[in-house]
């Protein structure tokens, strides 16, 4: 039996659905394993096919290409290099099941396949695979490996189950989608099954942005007296070969790669935006777009977003638009050109003045002699809308919306107007979490961002008082409470799901705390409509959160939360 092993981690970045591309990336990590002498490469849960793949492993003609690339890359391991362990769909029996396997000598030598099929929040999982028994431990060189497939971790059963059939290292082989506070919670959870077996803990996320979930690696080992040994970093593709001995007290892993850690809130929103970034570069890349168009409006969303696109994906790459109309202010000009200068993109001015007075006049038989309002705000919103998605139809670029969680949350969007776009980065960020974001990246830069190492938003755009500018002396904050304090009734609402006199209860105006509940009821219809975004929450609008649109409880909801 070997004493040594030498295992490399594969932090690699795949693509739903290009299996023949996600097999180059298990090639090419192969490769460089083997110029680092390990003995086995351990790569992310579904490498294969991507995660996740959803209705994707509904078709036959998929699954047969999965089988049939796993079976050629397994042939390559007859040539005395690196075992493989990888994550795919496969099918036995009629099933099918999200299952892991070790290409080992030539052959697909052992397979397992996952028990735990998550059914909340993003995941599915349970709609399309079919549920594995408890797997035992996968022998390799004579060493007892106990491989799980991500959610197997979350749950005592597993690990319990390989420790008793003589499990020697526990190997986790994961594709955990990026939310806050969710590399603790990994820690905390691979630090419970070590303490229950007494067992080091090896566990492999996958990298990448994949639609609205982007995944963050931070892969790491933890020895079997809880100490971090191995720390990949986030947010990025990477590999390194781990070196592990066996003592009297069982498996050790030799210190290695730990990334630094930040102060906590630093930590955060550096994360927040890395995830930004990288969610908005993989939908733009791997979905082909030649780059983003958005409408630079001077304020803080739209500064922020373009400072996201430049740095996700380049300067060349980004075209911004100026769509003043007579409310739109002077500073609001000088600062849509300032940072369309600072970043060196694209930058143009299509004033919206005519298309107005062309829509009052067509509307006005219909419209006869009532006052202003909202539709007319609106009328300029969708005008925006409408040259941003013309622009796009001529150059190409994807249109890129501008919307934070506060907004969209209390419907203060318009349908069709600044909604109307393909992708938002904003779409779970908070107000308040988009101004602190937004002093955080001029204050630092990151290896890997493509924008200017330095200031990427005038300081105005920040410090001054949000407005829609869709009529003279507006600011949010006259159809808005202040962001501070409509952002923590929105966090009790969505994040926690607490009653309206919980939250009346931490100090908040219970009349201010039923418009705010009944404004989030009320604008589910639009949420519904709008574009993917990335994830940053726990409680992302789309698959985390789903709501009914037609809802006959909200009547007595009002009843009961109006008390």
């Amino acid at each position: 039996m070997t004493t040594e092993l030498s295992i490399a981690l594969a932090q690699i970045n795949p693509t739903v659905g290009d299996v023949d591309g996600n097999i180059e990336l298990l090639r090419k990590a192969r490769a460089k394993a083997a110029a680092d002498g390990a003995d086995l490469v351990v790569a992310g849960e579904l490498t294969i096919s991507g995660y996740p793949p959803e209705d994707l492993v509904l078709k036959p003609a998929f699954l047969d290409r999965v089988e049939e690339q796993v079976k050629a890359l397994a042939a390559e391991t007859n040539d005395g290099g690196p075992a493989l362990i990888i994550g795919a769909p496969w099918r036995e029996d009629g099933k099918l099941y999200n299952a892991v396997m070790l290409l080992n000598q030539g052959e697909i030598e052992t397979l397992r396949y996952k028990h735990l099929l998550p059914t909340y929040g993003v995941f599915d999982e349970d709609r399309v695979f079919d549920r594995g028994p408890v797997p035992g431990p996968i022998s390799f060189k004579g060493v007892r490996l106990g491989v799980m497939i991500c959610e197997d971790m979350w749950d005592v059963d597993v690990t319990e189950c390989l420790d008793e059939s003589g499990a020697e290292i526990l190997i986790v082989i994961n594709g955990s989608p990026f939310e806050v506070d969710k590399p603790d919670q990994r820690l905390n959870l691979a630090v419970a099954r070590i303490t229950e077996s007494g067992l080091p803990v090896v566990y492999v996320n996958l990298v990448g942005g994949q639609d609205e979930l982007v995944f963050d690696g931070g892969s790491f080992v933890l020895s079997a007296d809880r100490e971090l040994q191995i720390q990949m970093p986030t947010f990025s593709a990477s590999q390194i070969t781990t070196q592990w001995s066996k003592s009297d007290q069982g498996w050790v892993c030799a210190p290695g790669e730990i990334e630094p850690v930040l102060e906590k809130t630093e930590q955060m929103l550096a994360a927040i935006y890395q995830a930004m970034v990288l969610g908005l570069r993989d939908y733009v890349t791997k979905n082909r777009f030649p780059g983003v168009i958005l409408g630079l409006s001077g304020g803080i969303d739209s500064g922020l977003s373009a400072a996201v696109a430049v740095d996700a994906i380049g300067a060349d790459k980004v075209h911004c638009v100026m769509m003043p109309s007579p409310y739109t202010s002077q500073d609001s000009l000088d600062d849509a050109a300032e940072q369309a200068a600072i970043l060196g993109i694209a930058y143009d001015t299509v004033p919206i003045l005519d298309a107005m007075k062309a829509f009052e006049g067509m509307l006005a038989p219909v419209f006869g002699d009532t006052e202003a309002d909202t539709t007319e705000e609106n009328i300029q919103a969708r005008a925006r809308g409408l040259i941003v998605m013309a622009i796009s139809n001529k150059l190409g670029y994807m249109p890129l919306t501008t919307g934070n969680k506060s907004e969209m949350s209390v419907g203060y969007a318009t349908l069709y107007g600044d909604m109307c776009g393909g992708y938002s980065v904003l779409k779970d960020v908070y107000k308040t979490t988009v101004f602190n974001v937004s002093h955080w990246r001029n204050e630092n830069f990151i290896t890997g961002f493509l924008g200017p190492d330095g200031r990427a938003i005038p300081e105005r755009v920040i410090t001054k008082k949000p407005s829609a500018e869709l009529k003279p002396d507006q600011f949010d904050e006259d159809s808005l409470p202040p962001y501070d304090v409509l952002d923590d009734i929105l966090m009790s609402l969505i994040e926690g799901e607490r009653a309206v006199v919980d939250i009346v209860a931490k100090g908040h105006d219970p009349a201010v705390v039923r418009r705010v509940w009944h404004m989030l009821d009320r604008a589910e219809y639009k949420r519904r409509q709008a574009p993917p975004g990335v994830k940053i929450s726990s409680r992302a609008f789309g698959r985390d959160r789903r709501y009914p649109i037609t809802n006959g409880f909200t009547n007595l909801m009002w009843e009961i939360e109006g008390e």
